[in-house]
């Protein structure tokens, strides 16, 4: 396995990430602790050391079984962990995004997973109630105590990502390094905004549900799943669209002789090496079975078919600004003649 820098830090991360919403079957469905190991070690043993769980994930149940993991070699390994989501009802400071969750969160997530620092510690969520200057002030207290060493920022807004980086930038706080976001073939429109500002910061991008929450896998290219399914209640995946997508994904893995997920990988990767994709799995084989992917090399014509037939529009003002009127006016007619841009 080869290895990224984070974002515009100097940290040294694998090229996959090892997502463990599935470690523990506190919620009905997941992977035993047994199972939980065999997956860990596959992703060691093949060179994997950034690993991505939240306080949240199985009731807290998914840090302690990371925290007994890697304790033995805690130093080798690029921990991320999350605050946000409430683990406690009732209460209406037990979730969200100000000081008092973010300090708590953190203690409990040390205690967990058996360690004194976090490498990597994310904004889960935007709550749309703490005021950005509150946030980005406790992180940075957090790093001059040392408890941790970067932030990162998932599921939010790109103008508040943009407004907290411009405001650590003025403020001297720490910046975030990474930005975490759903993306797929079947979940496209982070690149109408998210992507681009990430790229105008520099931020590294872990895509999440890489294989749309499994339907990139082929499984359901004829069947919508039966009640009782747990992906029954993300029924907006199951779109006539989207299983147009996943019977292209996997003629393409006909072609080369690979897994449909694979293909679903090999598209991410193709897009640059800002992309460190967190893979979950539920079985050692299904994780092995992911990480072969960084050995599918997909041709110009295999990306330029799932990339249209997965195509999104991308709104206003991009069309707009990209409309050849606009642009001819903007350059006062010497389109043709300018180098260079900041596209």
């Amino acid at each position: 396995m080869r290895y990224r820098l984070l974002g515009k830090s100097g940290l040294r991360v694998s090229e996959w990430c090892l997502g463990t919403m599935t470690f523990g079957e506190d919620w009905g469905w997941g992977a035993n602790a047994a199972e939980c190991r065999e997956m860990f070690e596959i992703f060691a043993s093949r060179g994997g050391n950034f690993i991505d769980t939240a306080n949240f994930y199985t009731g807290g149940n998914s840090e302690r079984i990371i925290g007994n993991l890697i304790r033995q070699e805690r130093e080798r390994y690029v921990l991320a962990t999350k605050f946000s989501l409430g683990m406690r009802d009732g209460d209406p400071n037990a979730g969200g995004n100000h000081r008092k969750n973010i300090i708590r969160s953190l203690e409990d997530s040390l205690k967990r997973l058996q360690t004194d620092y976090i490498d990597l510690y994310w904004l889960h969520a935007w709550d749309f109630t703490t005021p950005i200057e509150e946030i980005m002030r406790t992180l940075d207290d957090l790093v001059a105590q040392g408890k941790i060493l970067y932030v990162g920022i998932s599921d939010t807004p790109a103008w508040i990502v943009s407004q907290a980086n411009t405001l650590a930038t003025l403020r001297g706080w720490t910046p975030f390094v990474a930005l975490q976001i759903e993306y797929s073939l079947v979940e496209r429109t982070a690149e109408r905004d998210l992507l681009p500002m990430a790229k105008a910061f520099e931020l590294a991008v872990t895509p999440w549900s890489p294989l749309g929450g499994g339907i990139l896998t082929g499984k359901y290219n004829d069947t919508v799943p039966e009640e009782g399914v747990r992906l029954k209640a993300d029924n907006r995946r199951f779109s006539e669209r989207n299983l147009t997508i996943t019977r292209e994904v996997s003629a393409v893995a006909q072609e080369i002789g690979c897994e449909a997920s694979q293909v679903a990988l090999a598209w991410i990767r193709s897009k640059g090496l800002v992309f460190i994709p967190i893979i979950g799995a539920r079985s050692g084989k299904q994780l092995a079975s992911n990480i072969d992917a960084e050995n599918v090399n997909l041709t110009p014509e295999q990306i330029t078919r799932l990339e249209a037939v997965s195509a999104i529009e991308r709104g206003f003002p991009h069309d707009f600004l990209d409309s050849e009127s606009v642009r001819k006016y903007l350059l006062a007619g010497t389109e043709g003649l300018l180098d260079g841009g900041r596209r």
